[in-house]
């Protein structure tokens, strides 16, 4: 219990201090950035904590459930504290924080392949590579242009090895698993490039995720699942509306590399329409594995997702052509996830109130 707690307040101290540095960098200010000492470093390191500090530390905690080893848990733990130094300012221990962090993750992930030799854990291994890259860069000094892509590509990875693993439960395309790893190869290749020429490395590094949007629509399993019901679809739909941010993400990042002013639009479509429409779709699934946390599922489960898909619309479309659209449609990309917050809350009450009820009838 005290360890869910310990991770539970890393987790969330990385979540605010990243949705509050990226309302901040927009002038919206809430609370005053001028009454926090720490504003400035918040604001310079918003990626880091959201990437890092909060989806690192939730990512490294699924893995080490995963593999029933206590010491793998010390990822997250000092991917967590990695967040919280940068939080209080102290960038150098944080960054190296999040080395260990990425170090130790890469041993977990080694542990995994070791197990179970298979396409979808070669790449959940090369994924955690991405990161230590991106982690090292970042604690070199190096600037976004260099960190970013080995981050997302972190994430990227994560997310398409474990759609690949559920495209054994569907009748597929041969060549379909030869495909997956090919175009992450291409992702990476796009990263490495793009430290030392932009340009180039960033046309590759979108046109890979633009192949990769249109390789999960084709395979995966959420096509099908889509015409289902209950929690089945609205991991579907989760999953085929973060794919079509992958996709813009994708044109966005490589229009970026040739000058238009698209950098927005590729890194949120990207970290909040892609992969955050990935946690809202796991989350059901995932926290009853992970943090033992029963949830009753209900439609009211979509309203968060609406407001994030809306939101997202708002401050990538007019928000592109007005700094106050966006800084409005930022706002609303935090109530978001707040409310999707509030939402999985309420599930976890109304399961304990629903199966109360039910056992107090038995016990009668």
């Amino acid at each position: 219990m005290a360890a869910r707690a310990l991770f539970g307040a890393l987790a969330a101290t990385s979540l605010a201090g990243g949705i509050a540095g990226g309302l901040w960098r927009l002038g919206v200010a809430v609370p005053d950035p001028l009454a926090f000492a720490w504003a400035g470093q918040v604001l310079l390191v918003h990626g880091a904590l959201m990437i890092c500090g909060f989806l690192g530390t939730m990512i490294g905690i699924e893995r080490a459930v995963a593999v029933k080893r206590r010491w793998a848990f010390a990822a997250p733990l000092a991917s967590g504290a990695g967040a919280l130094c940068l939080v209080l300012g102290q960038q150098t221990a944080g960054a190296w924080l999040g080395v260990a962090a990425a170090l130790c993750f890469l041993a977990v992930n080694a542990l995994v392949v070791w197990r179970q030799r298979a396409v979808h854990t070669l790449l959940l291994a090369a994924g955690a590579g991405a990161w230590l890259a991106g982690n090292l860069l970042f604690a070199l000094g190096q600037g976004g242009d260099a960190v970013f892509p080995w981050w997302f590509a972190f994430l990227v990875m994560t997310i398409a090895a474990e759609r690949l693993e559920m495209t054994r439960l569907m009748r597929r395309w041969p060549a379909a698993s030869a495909t997956m790893p090919a175009v992450l190869s291409l992702l990476l290749a796009g990263a490495a490039w793009s430290g030392a020429a932009p340009r180039a490395g960033g046309l590759l590094y979108g046109a890979a995720l633009a192949l990769l949007a249109a390789w999960l629509v084709v395979f995966d399993v959420a096509r099908r699942t889509v015409s289902t019901h209950g929690v089945s679809r609205y991991m579907a739909v989760c999953l085929l509306g973060g794919y079509a941010w992958l996709g813009i993400a994708g044109a966005a990042w490589a229009a970026a590399a040739i000058g238009w002013p698209t950098r927005d639009i590729a890194l949120h479509a990207l970290g909040l329409g892609f992969v955050v429409s990935m946690v809202m779709g796991h989350a059901p699934v995932v926290l009853p594995a992970v943090a033992r946390i029963k949830l009753r599922f209900g439609t009211f489960f979509y309203l968060p997702l609406a407001v994030l898909h809306l939101s997202l619309a708002v401050r990538l479309v007019p928000g592109s052509f007005s700094g106050p659209l966006r800084a409005v449609g930022a706002s609303l990309n935090a109530a978001a996830i707040a409310f999707f917050a509030v939402t999985v809350a309420g599930a976890a009450v109304a399961w304990r109130i629903q199966h109360g009820a039910e056992g107090a009838r038995k016990a009668r």
